[in-house]
């Protein structure tokens, strides 16, 4: 998984940012993006794209990440600006506070599926990189073991909704639970009559 990293570090470029986000899909939180820049060479055993391995085994990797990157940083974009702006665009958000959050200026950052772009960066998009790239796997762990925090913690303000379980998608409980108690203050709006009119 360290083709792309490699390319650029045969090239000069040492200091490489991979970066992921986690929850375009959900009906409810935020959309949160992770950044990671390892040192040149390195690999964290078991590192790969966060939908591919179980709770446990993400929790494990999200320490050693913070532990051997150079740096991580996170951007996080609620709901209400997902609404104003929609997903995409917030989805771009969430990546450039990631960017901007790190301690070390990128010479270049390897981006998770084919939209993302920066006004100061040079980028490369690649498509399913969170199954391709070291850097961006990693991202992606970082990025989606924080916003299931974030809907947990949401899940103690919310119970009735579920959070804890289904992280604000669209499953069949969440979406006979937004019938019965109506929309929270944590649901997209725009998300939601797009969303019920498919049930």
């Amino acid at each position: 998984m360290l083709e792309y990293e490699q390319k650029y570090w045969n090239a000069g470029k040492e200091f490489i940012a991979g970066v992921d986000e986690a929850g375009r899909g959900p009906l409810a939180g935020p959309v949160v993006a992770a950044a990671v820049i390892f040192p040149k060479g390195m690999v964290i055993e078991g590192v790969n794209d966060s939908k591919k391995l179980s709770e446990k085994k993400r929790a494990e990797l999200f320490h050693s990440i913070y532990e051997k990157a150079l740096s991580v940083g996170i951007g996080i974009v609620q709901h209400n600006v997902i609404d104003t702006i929609n997903i995409l665009q917030a989805s771009v958000l969430a990546m450039n506070n990631a960017l901007a959050r790190l301690n070390i200026t990128p010479q270049l950052v390897l981006a998770d599926g084919n939209f993302f772009h920066h006004e100061k960066l040079p980028v490369e998009n690649i498509v399913k990189g969170d199954s391709l790239s070291h850097s961006i796997a990693a991202a992606s762990i970082i990025a989606k073991v924080t916003r299931d925090e974030i809907m947990m913690e949401l899940d103690a303000q919310f119970p009735e909704y579920g959070f804890a379980k289904h992280k604000g998608y669209g499953t069949i409980a969440h979406i006979e639970a937004i019938k019965k108690f109506g929309y929270s203050p944590i649901h997209r709006k725009s998300f939601h009559v797009e969303s019920l009119e498919l049930l």
